[in-house]
């Protein structure tokens, strides 16, 4: 068995939860809440923020959230190939409770620097 096997059977709720809150978990969940994107497109979107994922670590993102059931895969046999990505119903309830976490985060930003303020102060 694999370290992540092991990982997966022991706690395996913990292990989606990293994978919906992982950097680039986040991202993808809330950019797909919009709709479906081309991988481009998406990288792209994830960049408008100024955080640039490589290829391969969204790739991987990808994949892992695809393998938990929230993100759907839809390859066209065309050519050039076409592969968009869109939420499943259960990856657009996860995006939901992410997209909420993040306007609180948003929202009590001005909270969260009075408190660092203050530990930094207290701490001296």
């Amino acid at each position: 068995m694999k370290v992540s096997e092991d990982a997966e059977a022991r706690c395996p709720y913990r292990l989606v939860l990293e994978h919906i809150t992982s950097r680039w978990g986040v991202l993808v969940l809330i950019e797909l809440l919009d709709r479906p994107y081309r991988f481009g497109e998406l990288r792209r979107a994830i960049a408008r923020d100024g955080r640039t994922a490589s290829e391969k670590m969204l790739t991987q993102t990808l994949q892992t959230l695809e393998r938990d059931g929230l993100v759907h895969r839809d390859a066209k046999p065309v050519i050039p190939p076409r592969v968009d990505y869109s939420l499943t119903d259960l990856g657009r309830e996860a995006a939901a409770q992410v997209a909420a976490l993040s306007r609180w985060s948003e929202e009590r930003m001005a909270d969260v620097t009075r408190a660092r303020r203050a530990y930094d102060e207290a701490r001296g």
